[in-house]
């Protein structure tokens, strides 16, 4: 359950076999993928394009809140100790939860493919969260955000599900 008392999961049980996590699972599988990710660095190109572009910490706002530097270019820039993605795209920035809403996974930005994956079962989707295809059942979860200068804020507090929240889920992006 989120703070808001909205559940992540998709509610459709373990119908892919692949056993409901809790957050310290999902955790530890984020610090798996940190250790992995290092570990690929010294890969081949293959793998280093499969990394996001770049990590950063959100800045310290009002409650909730976390304030993250625009984007200079599209793409995405993960926040791991606090499970948020940035993305700019199309003149649009989106901050949305680091968990595939399927099964709680941390997703992976494709840089070569301008997409996210989640590599427990290959869900994909597009920039801005639209789901495209894989064991998914809807588009990622959004935080709210907005721009504040040269900044944009994400309210932690405030996530949205397009199935659950389907206006709010739409209006969660800053215009660039």
């Amino acid at each position: 359950m989120s703070d808001n008392g909205r559940s992540r999961d998709n509610g459709a049980g373990d119908t892919c076999g692949c056993g409901g996590r809790g957050r310290r699972a999902f955790l530890g599988e984020a610090a798996w993928l940190a250790a992995m990710a290092v570990v690929a660095l010294g890969g081949s190109d293959e793998d280093a394009r499969a990394l996001p572009l770049s990590f950063l910490e959100g800045g310290r706002g009002l409650g909730d809140e976390r304030t993250y530097p625009i984007p200079s270019a599209d793409g995405a820039t993960i926040d791991r100790e606090n499970q948020v993605i940035v993305v700019r795209y199309a003149n649009k920035a989106y901050a949305f939860l680091l968990s595939c809403p399927h099964q709680n996974t941390a997703l992976r930005w494709l840089a070569a493919e301008s997409r996210f994956q989640c590599p427990r079962h290959e869900s994909k989707y597009k920039p801005d969260g639209h789901f495209m295809s894989g064991r998914a059942t809807r588009n990622m979860d959004r935080f709210a955000i907005r721009k504040d200068g040269n900044n944009l804020v994400v309210d932690l507090g405030k996530w949205y599900r397009s199935d659950e929240q389907g206006a709010e889920w739409e209006a969660a992006s800053a215009p660039l």
